[in-house]
């Protein structure tokens, strides 16, 4: 022992990833999901590829994306559903096509050639 704790630094550190890992999987649900053999080979050769470290974190990461992407979608739908609802006068059609125009011409182009 190197006189510290019980255990001493690396023991420590192990003890600390492990406590991270149990309070990670802990707020966890653990769900069975089937797919058809050929996807599975494609996530198999996705994370053999290092695309992702194991199928769990592949999955977990396209339920979320899917998530997001409603998300967006509710927000995109609440939005048209306002604009249904009240849309823009002719005044503030016109005033945003102004602004628009000023924003492109006020753009340096020349830095971006």
């Amino acid at each position: 022992m190197d006189g510290g704790e019980a255990g001493g630094p690396a023991v420590n550190r192990i003890g600390s990833r492990l406590g991270n890992a149990l309070r990670y999987a802990l707020r966890m649900t653990q769900i069975a999901v089937k797919l058809p053999d050929a996807l599975v080979r494609e996530l198999d050769d996705l994370v053999a590829q290092g695309a992702f470290p194991n199928r769990s974190s592949a999955v977990r990461q396209a339920v979320e994306a899917i998530v997001a992407r409603q998300r967006r979608n509710d927000i995109d739908r609440a939005f048209a559903k306002g604009f249904e609802r009240l849309p823009e006068s002719r005044s503030e059609l016109a005033e945003a096509r102004r602004l628009a125009r000023k924003a492109i011409n006020d753009e340096p182009w020349d830095k971006w050639w």
